[in-house]
């Protein structure tokens, strides 16, 4: 059985033109990846989890702050280069992305000094127009920001004019 994650892909609308708010990996491992590195807020569930609550659990959690919509897209599944399948919804709103609390995880660093260290979950977070995100973000995750642009111009939310990928 595959590993499961649920996340938001938050859009903040600008005078008409999207942005999508993206993450950056915690760690030593991440630290010196940029493009290519980013994801959407995301955490893995168990068997009987509901996917929606997980999400925004998982964006609470990597963010220090509850997700800013209530109206949240369904955007579908997506099966990453891993193997793991990835559920996301998109949602409409605003947040200060220089003021995240993300949550920590611990691992021994430096590798086999047998030092434990804690880091944050996600050391940084920002909103970045289509172009953009499409650059930063995972590869296997990038046909989130497409169906999020569609979902977004089938709601009625913003045109097709601000997603010049």
């Amino acid at each position: 059985m595959p590993k499961r994650s649920a996340g938001v892909v938050l859009v903040s609308i600008e005078s008409g033109s999207p942005r999508f708010l993206l993450v950056h990996p915690g760690g030593p491992l991440w630290q010196r990846k940029d493009l290519g590195a980013w994801s959407i807020p995301k955490g893995e569930y168990s068997a009987g989890e509901d996917p929606q609550a997980v999400a925004l659990r998982e964006f609470a959690e990597e963010l220090g702050r509850a997700c800013p919509a209530t109206r949240l897209l369904a955007l579908g599944d997506i099966r990453q280069p891993s193997g793991k399948i990835v559920t996301a919804w998109c949602a409409v709103g605003e947040i200060d992305a220089t003021d995240i609390r993300s949550n920590k995880f611990e691992m021994v660093w430096p590798p086999q000094s047998g030092l434990w260290r804690t880091f944050p979950e996600v050391d940084r977070a920002e909103f970045f127009s289509p172009p953009e995100a499409v650059t930063k973000i995972l590869p296997g995750q990038r046909e989130f920001l497409v169906r999020a642009g569609h979902a977004l111009i089938e709601a009625g939310v913003t045109g097709p004019d601000g997603f010049d990928w």
